[in-house]
């Protein structure tokens, strides 16, 4: 048997080998631009000649863009037709002969590999959810090459960009040069990172590869990645803006999986991230605590639509808006960055006084949300429990945003468990905290609750005092708030019929896509689920069950009362249910119109999309995605 068709390539690392069946047509190009007709061949040269039958690849076989054309009788429907490709490093005789004993190889490889992966006692349709989960986020991964700096200039002398580059977005980040490959959120419509997502994808992909995962988190922190004023870059569209600060708790998370997989964390690794995480942590405090009181104006913070206003656009006439929110998040942050210095100074009685430091700054921040002097501009309202953003006015006027939204929820993020006998290993700590306890009571009341459990003191660190605490988590469980069928709402429902208005502009309850166009208008925080926001709630519900076990219970529409951890339970179970088959037989996040619901050939094959429907599980927004919707693989992982 003659061998087939090859193409030989050569490459730094040396030939390369792509063989295919006879009978091809092999066609060459070069895989450059054509700005003007005439001589040269370019990279539409395939497309040309094979719709419109031009003659226009290279007769010399040779250049850098390179095919192999099939033609084929028309194929019956029901029928099909094959065709089985090698690439290798070497010329091989009959390449294709085992092609197809190969491939069943690596899928016995496959299977095998993610049974070590699933947990015990996983059902056969949880192991698919779990693998495609996990599979998606190898598959997006991508070689993403951009050096800003040659970008501002141009990278072809005879064609330099316009001017006003140079004046644009991403003019501060010339530094920033990427010759790496990165977990993305796809490679359709988001074939960049965004810093925020790029955090959670991590998570995921350390269930399968914990050293990749940790490489991924440390790229932000690198030189070349992070500003040298300790910025870490939001997304490619204008790294100047600002997504939510969750890379201190990917560290942590990322150490406490490795120390529970090997009974040791990789305190090199924590270190490491820690010094470039103080960098960031004092650029937030300088750039976004622009009055210097400890409440955050934040800007984008990654929730496109969420409010009445565009959140990343400069307000009139000197207005800021006081988020809700990106104080939340900064609450989160310093208790992050004091929970991973408590962890270094088991190695190091120096980080003790940074643990601290950031004790501190959460108290402050705490403090701040919720006592201004003025009752009203507090962002925390008696009247309705719950936490607002609110719009300030350089003549003290202030407007409160009564939207109830994941606004509202972001500051239950911030909770960390801080038990006695853990203090007293870290005596300098405890004493510090021990004299904010005694002489800054004004500061701790409301934000720092002492519980005993188990005859032993622990004290809970958490934005809310215990009635405050009872009143979200009560919005959080009412089905006509934010529980929903599949998960956690990112709007209350109630504003399906009392939609916010401010001005000209108003926000309702909107399940599906957006009704409105902001940045874009292809994504909506105005009623669907998004993943990582309830995986961090549930988080946060499993720390308080740490404390507080059955001494917390909410009840809501006219339902039994329950306990938290049934909560963090019912949510991961829901967000499970959005891909799991159902008792019809059916994948909620196919929609209940998609018409294979039933077909073998599709019903097992699983999308996961940026967003959900609250009501009925169907998958909305991005569809060719994987990235932070993988975090279905974690909820998996835990409560399964």
């Amino acid at each position: 048997m003659p061998s087939p068709p090859n193409l030989p390539m050569e490459y730094r690392i040396g030939k390369r080998y792509f063989y295919g069946p006879e009978g091809a047509e092999l066609l060459f190009t070069e895989n450059e631009t054509s700005f003007a007709k005439g001589g040269g061949y370019y990279k539409d040269a395939f497309h040309r000649k094979i719709v419109k039958d031009e003659e226009v690849t290279n007769p010399q076989n040779t250049g850098s863009k390179a095919a192999l054309h099939y033609k084929f009788e028309a194929i019956a429907p029901g029928s099909s037709a094959k065709l089985l490709f090698r690439f290798t490093q070497r010329p091989k005789e009959n390449p294709l002969q085992d092609v197809e004993a190969i491939i069943e190889e690596r899928k016995k490889e496959t299977n095998a590999f993610y049974e070590s992966v699933h947990p015990e006692g996983l059902s056969e349709d949880e192991k698919k959810i779990q693998r495609q989960a996990l599979a998606g986020m190898i598959w997006t991964k991508q070689i993403y090459i951009f050096d800003v700096g040659q970008w501002l200039k141009g990278d072809n002398p005879g064609f330099p960009p316009p001017e006003s580059r140079l004046q644009g977005r991403n003019k501060h980040w010339k530094h920033l040069n990427s010759m790496r490959v990165l977990l993305m959120p796809d490679k359709w419509e988001y074939p960049w990172f965004a810093a925020w997502d790029h955090a959670f994808h991590c998570l995921t992909y350390a269930i399968i590869d914990l050293e990749f995962a940790k490489k991924q988190l440390w790229l932000l922190f690198f030189d070349q990645f992070q500003h040298p004023n300790g910025q870490i870059p939001a997304y490619e569209w204008d790294f100047s803006d600002l997504n939510p600060p969750v890379h201190a708790w990917a560290a942590l998370r990322l150490y406490r999986m490795e120390e529970a997989k090997n009974g040791k964390g990789d305190s090199e690794f924590l270190e490491k991230c820690f010094h470039k995480l103080l960098l960031n942590f004092t650029w937030w405090v300088n750039k976004v605590d622009n009055s210097g009181n400890n409440v955050f104006e934040g800007g984008f913070l990654g929730l496109d639509n969420i409010t009445v206003l565009d959140r990343s656009e400069k307000l009139p006439g000197g207005a800021v808006l006081q988020q809700s929110d990106g104080t939340g998040w900064m609450a989160m942050f310093a208790l992050n960055l004091m929970r991973i210095a408590l962890e270094l100074s088991r190695f190091n009685r120096v980080y003790e006084g940074l643990a601290t430091k950031f004790f501190q700054h959460y108290v402050y921040i705490a403090h701040a949300m919720k006592k201004r002097g003025n009752r009203d501009y507090e962002m925390w309202s008696d009247r309705d429990g719950f936490f607002y953003d609110v719009l300030t006015h350089p003549d003290g006027t202030f407007t409160k945003f009564r939207v109830r939204s994941l606004v509202g929820l972001i500051p239950l993020f911030a909770v960390e468990i801080l038990h006695e006998d853990f203090m007293e290993k870290h005596p300098e700590f405890y004493a510090n905290f021990q004299w904010f306890m005694n002489n800054r009571k004004d500061l701790v009341e409301g934000c720092i609750i002492p519980t005993i459990k188990d005859g032993k003191k622990h004290y809970v660190c958490t934005l809310m005092n215990n009635k405050q605490l009872h009143s979200v988590l009560k919005y959080v469980w009412d089905p006509e708030e934010f529980r929903a069928n599949y998960g956690l709402r990112s709007m209350s429902r109630f504003h399906e019929k009392n939609p916010f208005v401010y001005q000209d502009k108003q926000v309702g309850y909107e399940p599906a896509e957006s009704l409105y166009t902001v940045k874009g208008g292809n994504s909506n925080w105005r009623g669907p689920i998004w993943l990582p926001t309830t995986f961090l709630l549930v988080e946060s519900l499993v720390k308080l069950t740490e404390a507080f076990e059955e001494d917390i219970t909410v009840q809501a529409g006219g339902e039994k009362p329950i306990e938290i951890a049934a909560m963090a339970k019912s949510f991961a179970d829901r967000t499970i249910g959005i891909f799991a088959m159902n008792e019809e037989g059916k994948r909620p996040v196919l929609g209940p119109e998609f018409p294979f619901q039933n077909d073998p050939h599709w019903k097992d094959y699983i999308p996961f999309h940026e967003y959900y429907n609250p009501e009925t599980g169907k998958g909305l927004g991005a569809s060719h995605q994987t990235g932070w919707s993988a975090l279905v693989a974690n909820f998996i992982a835990e409560f399964r």
